[in-house]
């Protein structure tokens, strides 16, 4: 009896060898396709000190480059910027906008006006945080100093350059002002570690009430303190300075308290990386002649390292700064 024909399916031998050839190429290029040990990213948390790594950006560069400058020359040129008039007449007929103010015109509407839009009635003081004078509004406390505001930005990049400063070191001012000088350094280092000791209100009020909040500076909690005499001991016992700077202060002050800060001051400045900067003149230590002065500073445990001139970016002018630093 024949054998019935079976019903499966025929698959010719070609075809087979195909599949084959192709099941034994694939394996071949599976190790390629896969991510190696060495290079596949890692699934599992990052260490603490690898996360912080990885979202710490460097420092901004204190000052600017050739590049940099060049760079805005030409973007002055692109735009046709030329150079500007030479007199007052000439300058303010540039002036453009909807209603272009001087900073006492402005001062004058806010009084009148109290904005464009604003709140009134008892409603009015719920809606500002932080309630600013128009004085400040207006900047007037700009033009309390000898020279344009953009002078502090002079002032600190002289300071952090010849200090070799990092964001993490502490820096004390001694008389910050409207921070002037300070906004620079605040925006600059971590947090909480510029401290200042200022004795004026007003400027006090400009640098707490308008100058950071106004720049977004308030999450950097410098520590700005109000005092007539050198209480460093209120910034805290156990803190030392890596740079120790007075602009333009220790000038007005008599020599016998200058003696004395610096006196303070030797215990709160860094070994080796410390330094203090005065600026302007240190008549108070000239007006001892040179080795009663080296000599007294000896006492302090402090020597004197040399002078120092900065040019200004902006406009004709320069700094002359002394530097002091901790004996070896």
């Amino acid at each position: 009896m024949a054998t019935p024909p079976s019903k499966g399916i025929t698959v010719p031998a070609s075809l087979l060898i195909l599949t084959a050839a192709a099941a034994f190429l694939l394996f071949l290029l599976l190790p390629s396709l896969s991510p190696s040990s060495s290079n596949a990213p890692s699934l599992s948390c990052p260490t603490t000190a690898a996360a912080v790594a990885a979202t710490t950006r460097p420092p901004d560069p204190i000052s600017p480059t050739p590049d940099d400058i060049a760079w805005l020359k030409s973007q002055l040129a692109r735009n046709s910027i030329q150079e500007p008039p030479s007199s007052p007449a000439a300058w303010h007929s540039l002036r453009k906008g909807i209603n272009p103010r001087t900073r006492a015109q402005q001062l004058e509407d806010l009084r009148r006006f109290k904005g464009v839009s604003h709140y009134e009635g008892d409603d009015a003081g719920n809606h500002t945080a932080l309630p600013c004078p128009g004085e400040l509004l207006v900047e007037e406390h700009h033009s309390n100093y000898g020279e344009p505001w953009a002078g502090g930005r002079d002032v600190f990049e002289f300071l952090a350059a010849a200090a070799w400063l990092a964001p993490a070191d502490h820096v004390l001012e001694i008389g910050c002002g409207t921070l002037r000088v300070g906004l620079h350094f605040i925006r600059y280092l971590d947090a909480a570690r510029f401290h200042c000791l200022e004795r004026d209100e007003l400027s006090l009020m400009a640098a707490l009430r308008y100058e950071l909040p106004s720049q977004g500076l308030l999450h950097k909690r410098p520590l700005i303190l109000r005092g007539e005499d050198m209480e460093f001991d209120r910034f805290g016992s156990d803190v030392v300075y890596d740079l120790i700077y007075a602009s333009a202060v220790f000038l007005h002050m008599p020599d016998a308290l200058v003696w004395e800060g610096l006196e303070r001051l030797s215990g709160r400045l860094k070994p080796e990386k410390g330094r203090i900067f005065v600026s302007h003149n240190i008549k108070f230590c000239s007006r001892l002649g040179g080795d009663v002065c080296t000599e007294r500073l000896s006492k302090l445990g402090l020597e004197y390292v040399r002078k120092h001139t900065h040019d200004s970016l902006l406009f004709s002018h320069y700094e002359i700064w002394f530097e002091f630093r901790k004996m070896a």
